[in-house]
């Protein structure tokens, strides 16, 4: 069985922008408000598979702003270079 989660990027009514992470093996959802909280669901998430994830696969809606893109980038690539830190 394939560990496969899905993470779309979308906009709310009011504009806010937000990360929906879904589970594609038992179709959970979980709201991630930014990158932080993205990073700990998707953590608790994958507890359930033993910590391995085979696939994240990330899509984007139409409405979310370009510049809300680039924050988000911007924010991914902090944490990653804080995890490289530590592997």
């Amino acid at each position: 069985m394939s560990v496969i989660f899905e993470s779309r990027i979308k906009c709310n009514r009011v504009g806010e922008v937000y990360i929906e992470l879904k589970d594609l093996v038992d179709g959970r959802v979980e709201v991630c408000d930014d990158v932080e909280d993205y990073a700990k669901k998707i953590e608790k998430l994958g507890e359930d598979y033993g910590g391995h994830i085979d696939e994240v696969r990330w899509f984007v809606d139409d409405d979310v702003p370009p510049q809300e893109m680039d924050k988000i980038r911007m924010d991914m690539a902090k944490y990653q270079e804080e995890l490289n830190k530590w592997f």
